[in-house]
């Protein structure tokens, strides 16, 4: 019995998050991740058997990433703002060396109807709504419902990630440009959503 070589396997999985997190390729072909992985389509059939095995195994791997890159932060010990810091960095550095995953993600969702819930999920965002409260009582953010508080947080983080190519062009600014602008922007971000 013949084994299966997991490194070709690894290789045509990461040349499709490539292709479809950092290109914006979403709807890539599997001959055009096997040419990007330059292999025959036919590995890509071999391993995965369809387009759709490969789309879903990038989807879940993707979706448990961004899930325990929000549950380090979630889950830190470290004071609110300091927390709301690293979100803002960690997000950001994530999302601008893939900023189509996002929206990756959420375009998948969609097609297969797909609300991943978990009770233990929903617990830990109850838990960072609930610090979010505290900090609205303290006065240290402006009082709203925490979830407005949330989705504007990530909403400052995402949207311009997600309409970078728009960015650029409407701003004349290249890719290095670019992601200076974003650099700044944490900052700019933290100092926005805090009194």
């Amino acid at each position: 019995m013949s084994s299966r070589d997991t490194g070709t396997e690894q290789l045509i999985k990461n040349t499709a998050k490539h292709l479809f997190f950092a290109e914006g390729k979403l709807h890539a072909t599997t001959q055009e991740i096997a040419d990007a992985a330059g292999v025959n389509r036919t590995l890509v059939n071999y391993y995965f058997r369809s387009r759709d095995i490969l789309f879903d195994q990038v989807f879940n791997e993707a979706q448990e990433d961004l899930f325990q890159t929000l549950d380090d932060v979630f889950e830190s010990d470290m004071p609110f703002k300091e927390k709301i810091k690293n979100l803002i960095s960690v997000f950001l550095k994530e999302a601008m060396q893939f900023p189509y995953r996002e929206l990756f993600i959420i375009t998948e969702m969609n097609r297969h109807d797909v609300i991943n819930a978990k009770k233990a999920r929903i617990q830990k965002v109850n838990t960072f709504l609930e610090e979010i409260q505290l900090e609205m009582d303290k006065g240290t953010i402006k009082t709203m419902n925490p979830r407005h508080f949330a989705i504007n947080l990530f909403s400052l983080m995402a949207y311009p990630l997600v309409t970078a190519p728009l960015n650029r062009i409407l701003f004349g600014m290249n890719d290095e440009d670019y992601s200076a602008l974003m650099e700044e922007r944490k900052q700019l971000i933290f100092e926005i959503i805090f009194l």
